[in-house]
């Protein structure tokens, strides 16, 4: 009875996580206006059905594909913050699997919901505002250990740099989705040029 639970649990979370990569990309490419609850589940291979069994509805979902793309982005890229690395060539690497990250059509998730969600308060565009907002802290805190130690030079503040590169990365990552032989070089390029290191 055991073995039927942790089955029955491995393929509730199989299905979950395909409803949810099948609703970043949507949102990816249309934003949550365009987030559209069939299209996910034929997409993630599910009835809308097994949608609707899982999540109340479209708000519900991309709340949900928010958490996941965090969750997933912070085990696949941010593990960065926690390597022995000097803090501009941990920066240089964050861009790079960044670039590697996003290459399943997800690259415009967070900046479709910032940009549908900056004039209004919304649970969605809360939740987005404060993934930003930690990675951000993350990224300055690097920023000025790196100033620190001298790898990198003087500027603008570290968090203005810190949410310039994010924006820059992401758009850059964004232009270049579908051409993985440039995708990782660019970004690397873009935080070397924002951050002023070679």
């Amino acid at each position: 009875m055991a073995s039927a639970r942790l089955t029955q649990a491995h393929r509730r979370a199989r299905s979950r996580a395909a409803l949810l990569e099948a609703a970043a990309r949507q949102i990816s490419r249309a934003g949550y206006g365009g987030l559209k609850l069939e299209q996910v589940a034929a997409e993630a291979g599910y009835t809308r059905g097994a949608l609707y069994h899982q999540f109340a509805g479209k708000e519900a979902l991309a709340l949900a594909a928010v958490g996941w793309v965090r969750e997933t982005w912070w085990e696949e890229v941010g593990a960065v913050f926690d390597e022995p690395r000097p803090p501009h060539e941990a920066l240089v690497e964050l861009a790079r699997r960044h670039a590697v990250y996003c290459r399943r059509d997800i690259a415009g998730v967070m900046a479709a919901l910032r940009v549908e969600f900056a004039a209004r308060e919304h649970p969605i565009g809360a939740a987005v505002r404060e993934v930003a907002r930690e990675l951000v802290a993350r990224l300055a805190r690097l920023i000025e250990a790196g100033r620190t130690q001298g790898s990198i030079p003087p500027g603008p503040p570290a968090p203005a740099l810190a949410a310039a590169s994010l924006s820059a990365i992401e758009g850059a990552v964004i232009a270049l989705a579908g051409n993985p032989r440039d995708d990782e070089e660019v970004a690397e390029r873009v935080a070397r040029g924002l951050l002023g290191v070679s």
